[in-house]
This record gives structure tokens, C-alpha cells and sequence, in this order.
């Protein structure tokens, strides 16, 4: 691995980066942008690299390139789980958008960095998107168990006009994100 100084990105350098990290990498269009990007995968789930701001006077250089993993929600996702992990985790944030919840890192070269620095950062992203997934397994369970405890007990009957009952089967709808 070179320690050369490297001040632009290419998809190109970055799918050959993401390969010799062991990803699997294929270069999509966005149908919409028309732009070009890469999509990988880690730990069972799908991620973006999308290019960011452009090198003046180069079509294919750029400064910086955004990472983005999409999940999508079933059900309710309290704001308190997103903003839990924001507030204990560095570099990479969550943003909830319903019904999808979003993880992004953005990786920079401005300035110049090398290519094992570059290589930290898709270490690191790794590593969030693992913990990722096992934290939203956590935070659901407990939601689930701290739900069943707020329960009636077995055979009450609460008297609840229909509307309101319909409306609260809406929300007991169990917490998933896929």
C-alpha cells in the first residue's frame, strides 16, 4: 500500500481502494442525478459511495465522498434511539427520515491524505455498520420488553372507543428496521 499524498478521488481509485479492502464494488447510475456512484455491501447490508464536491475544471476528480447506508423502518422509531447513537458515536451519524433511517460517514482528501489513512476510514465505517446492527437489535428488544411491561395484564378488558382502540393497533406494530 503506497503512502503517496492523494488530493482527489476517482470512482474509479476508490472502487480499486474499496477491492483491496476485500469489498465487492459495482458502479450504478442514479436514474434521477444521472451521476454515477459506487454500491458495496458489509455485513449483510447494502451501502453507497456517492461522490462529493468536484474538482474544478475535472469531470471524474473529486474532494470528498459521502458513505450511506439506507435502512428502511417498519413501524415506530423513537427520535431517542437516533439521537442515543449520535451522542455516542463519532464520525459516522444517523438521521431518521421515515420510514427510512440513513448512516453516513463523509471521507475527505482535501489537503492531501494517504492511502492508509483512507483505508482506516473504510475500517472505521465498517465497524459502525456492524455496531449499527446489533445496536438497533438492542434498542428494539428493549422497546419490545419495556412495551410488553407497560401491557395489561392477560384477560383485562380496558373499555376503548374504536377509534382509539384502531389507532393504538396502528402503533403496536412491532419495531423493525431492515
Amino acid at each position: 500500500m503506497s503512502d503517496a499524498t492523494i488530493t482527489k478521488l476517482t470512482l474509479e481509485s476508490l472502487r480499486d481502494l474499496f477491492q483491496l479492502a476485500g469489498y465487492r464494488v459495482e458502479t450504478l447510475t442514479d436514474p434521477v442525478a444521472g451521476l454515477s456512484y459506487l454500491r458495496s455491501a458489509t455485513n449483510g447490508l447494502a451501502f453507497d459511495v456517492r461522490p462529493g464536491n468536484r474538482i474544478g475544471g475535472e469531470e471524474q476528480g473529486f474532494l470528498d465522498v459521502a458513505l450511506i447506508a439506507v435502512l428502511q423502518v417498519q413501524g415506530e422509531l423513537p427520535l431517542e434511539v437516533v439521537n442515543r447513537w449520535n451522542a455516542t458515536r463519532r464520525f459516522a451519524r444517523l438521521q431518521l427520515s421515515p420510514p427510512f433511517l440513513a448512516l453516513s460517514l463523509d471521507v475527505s482528501v482535501a489537503g492531501g491524505v494517504t492511502q492508509t489513512n483512507l483505508r482506516a476510514q473504510i475500517e472505521i465505517w465498517d465497524h459502525l455498520v456492524q455496531q449499527l446492527v446489533g445496536y438497533l437489535r438492542d434498542e428494539l428488544a428493549s422497546l419490545a420488553r419495556a412495551k410488553a411491561s407497560n401491557a395489561p395484564a392477560a384477560g383485562a378488558v380496558l373499555p376503548t372507543p374504536a377509534a382509539e382502540r384502531d389507532r393504538g393497533a396502528e402503533t403496536d406494530a412491532p419495531h423493525t428496521v431492515q
